[in-house]
């Protein structure tokens, strides 16, 4: 089901909900936590249907799932940032929205290369916000020039986090992961998929054991 946010500065969200399949009685665990995916850098062809996979996934196990276009992404209004630093709003307008519509218990944010960026500079904007999940963060040098500014709210929330990391991305090496993270607060918690490459481990092909991986937390 399609729905619109509007964010503070009057950009409008594309909002997709994908709900827990109902056989007969509705799955006990489908009103607990609800999972709002942000997708990859827009100004790379970023799109909330990269995350369709995964939000379908998420629902078949009994979870709401929410994706949605992030400003000057699919049918949203609105220019995207070079730094993805405007976007931060767009990701909490929409979580917001989900606590205020929706109602869960909770909600699992879970962000996508740059839109774990994007998604980690949120995670202390919205107090229903209660964990969140890392798919390929860009912490290496390179990629710090454009999203280095969104590292600090990311490591200094006391929220759990997840960070999910392919052992030959690109943009971040293990070893960098692993000194990034020597400074985060809270509960970190890391998952490693060998042999996998970013935009490899960040599309379609590893849905799979990121589904798992996620499914496991909210179990």
């Amino acid at each position: 089901m399609e729905w619109t946010v509007e964010t503070g500065d009057g950009a409008k969200l594309s909002v997709l909900v994908f709900k827990p399949p109902v056989c007969g009685e509705e799955p006990e665990a489908a009103g607990d936590v609800a999972v709002v995916m942000v997708h990859p850098y827009t100004k790379l062809g970023g799109a909330q249907g990269l995350l369709r996979g995964m939000a379908e996934g998420v629902a078949r196990q009994g979870y709401t799932a929410v994706t949605f276009d992030m400003r000057g992404a699919g049918r949203s209004t609105g220019r995207a940032s070079l730094t993805g630093s405007t976007e931060v709003g767009d990701v909490a307008a929409v979580c917001r929205w989900v606590a205020e519509n929706i109602k869960p218990r909770g909600i699992l944010l879970v962000g996508s290369s740059a839109g774990a960026a994007i998604a980690g500079s949120a995670v202390d904007k919205v107090d229903e916000v209660i964990g969140y999940v890392s798919i390929g963060y860009p912490f290496g040098r390179m990629a710090s020039v454009l999203f280095g500014r969104h590292h600090d709210a990311t490591l200094k929330s006391q929220k759990p986090k997840l960070f999910i990391m392919g052992t030959k991305d690109g943009f971040t090496s293990v070893k960098q992961l692993q000194n990034k993270l020597k400074s985060a607060a809270g509960r970190v918690d890391t998952h490693l998929m060998e042999g996998a490459g970013h935009f490899r481990m960040v599309g379609p092909a590893f849905d799979a054991q990121k589904l798992s991986t996620v499914c496991c937390i909210l179990m």
